[in-house]
């Protein structure tokens, strides 16, 4: 639209140009050219004047084809960086890579190859097609022809008709018929290795050089793409390794050193009943009955405790379930204070969920309470958990009572530390115990750089 109308101003204005041209000219020379040389004159002037502007103009118009060029793919790169943060799995990431490569070159079709260390295609994501299309068409392509090319980095395919090129199989029957093709890699740091291919621009025309930087370009952004997802994963892997590792010692520490003490019990039993000694063997059978008891409510409350996952409404909705259901199972009166709008990493939600839930459990198998309060908020820009009991407390530098270390207060301080987060305690005999837990708010986006590096 500016343009055209440029043009007619500067068209005008060339006019106006010519005219006070030749009024100069009259005045200053009234007798040197008659009217038929004067037209001429003027008409020779303001040919030539519009073959410049014709020049001029050429070179604006590509210069703006160039920018609105440079202006989609600066807008197709920004959408493929937010992917970069994203939760996308590689599957979906890999859809969205495809179909912007092929909205930003303007191509009808495109299609992205992951192949496999052998060389072969393990899987085959298209663009433009539609899935009738794509049934008709059969099976993925199995790498040959020009589809089996494994491209490299900086090798580039780009070809103005497809069947001119001596490594092509055809096509199977029921593909639509393309003409040019333009492939890259994706070269990334991970162990993905993928062809992206685009074929028959909207415009009839064949790719050009700045398609294929273009594309190089986008390349580049989507293997970053896909080296985040890889990333993602691994640490997800890690984060589930480690969340068996301190569940397998939480069972190690509770119902393992239960189910021990009923061993032995239940061998000396056998002993009292040998030598008839029922009193001692009575005794024993009701602290036997007790530890089954306590077994049982171990078990109870890890299942509650695993059944408890961050909820669409966050940690906070997750904390209110998961007390209601402790309060039923326990019987221990629970008071809670839950702020809503407190959002964190999903894996810092983990994190607090598991703590609150071994503190509890403290408070069931050691404290002797009668309440709880649970208080959940935001102090000073950090996420605030106390879990405060009214029972009867311990002395902290002390071992506990059978000796054995606190291995659920390890345990917490751990977990706290995963997340960049403190937890202080405070207790004292008879005086109850207070766990506090404190975990940056603003901490996700230096954590997750911090662990993917």
């Amino acid at each position: 639209m500016w343009t055209a109308r440029l043009k007619w101003y500067a068209f005008l204005g060339l006019v106006l140009f010519v005219l006070a041209l030749d009024a100069v000219r009259t005045a200053l020379y009234p007798t040197q050219l008659d009217t038929s040389g004067r037209l001429l004159l003027d008409g020779f002037v303001l040919t030539g004047g519009i073959f410049l502007l014709g020049l001029l103009f050429a070179f604006l118009q590509r210069q703006e084809e160039i920018l609105e060029r440079q202006n989609a793919e600066l807008f197709a790169l920004h959408h493929a960086a937010l992917d970069l943060g994203g939760e996308l799995g590689l599957q979906a990431l890999l859809q969205k890579i495809v179909d912007g490569a092929r909205e930003l070159v303007g191509a009808r079709y495109g299609a992205l190859s992951v192949i496999d260390r052998e060389g072969k295609i393990e899987a085959f994501v298209t663009s433009g097609i539609s899935e009738e299309a794509r049934q008709r068409i059969g099976p993925a392509p199995s790498g040959k022809g020009l589809l089996g090319v494994v491209l490299r980095h900086g090798q580039h395919l780009r070809l103005a008709a497809l069947g001119t090129d001596p490594r092509a199989a055809g096509f199977p029957p029921g593909h639509p018929p393309m003409g040019s093709l333009l492939a890259v890699p994706i070269s990334s740091r991970s162990p993905f290795l993928g062809n992206l291919y685009l074929a028959d621009k909207h415009s009839g025309e064949p790719f050009d050089q700045a398609d294929e930087d273009s594309l190089v370009r986008f390349a580049t952004q989507a293997a970053n793409a896909i080296d985040a997802v890889h990333a993602h994963e691994r640490l997800r892997a890690v984060a589930i390794e480690e969340e068996r590792l301190r569940l397998a010692r939480e069972m190690h520490d509770g119902v393992a050193q239960i189910l021990a003490s009923v061993n032995a019990r239940a061998q000396a039993i056998r002993e009292h009943l040998r030598g008839e000694r029922l009193s001692e063997a009575i005794a024993l059978l009701d602290r036997l009955a007790a530890d089954a008891r306590g077994v049982h409510a171990e078990v109870r409350e890890g299942i509650l405790a695993l059944r408890a996952t961050a909820s669409t409404s966050g940690i906070s909705g997750t904390l209110r379930e998961y007390l209601d259901d402790w309060q039923d199972q326990t019987g221990i009166r629970v008071e809670g204070t839950l702020d809503e709008q407190i959002r964190l990493l999903p894996e810092s939600e983990v994190q607090v969920l598991r703590i609150a839930q071994e503190a509890l459990a403290n408070v069931r198998k050691h404290s002797g309470a009668a309440a709880v309060r649970l208080h959940w908020f935001l102090e000073s820009g950090l996420a605030t958990l106390e879990v405060v009991d009214d029972g009867r407390g311990f002395d902290s530098q002390r071992p506990a009572h059978d000796g054995r270390p606190r291995f659920g207060l390890l345990t917490m301080r751990e977990r706290a530390q995963s997340v960049d987060g403190s937890i202080e305690i405070q207790t004292s005999p008879g005086g109850g115990t207070a766990v506090r837990l404190r975990v940056p708010v603003g901490r996700g986006a230096q954590l997750a750089a911090r662990r993917t590096a």
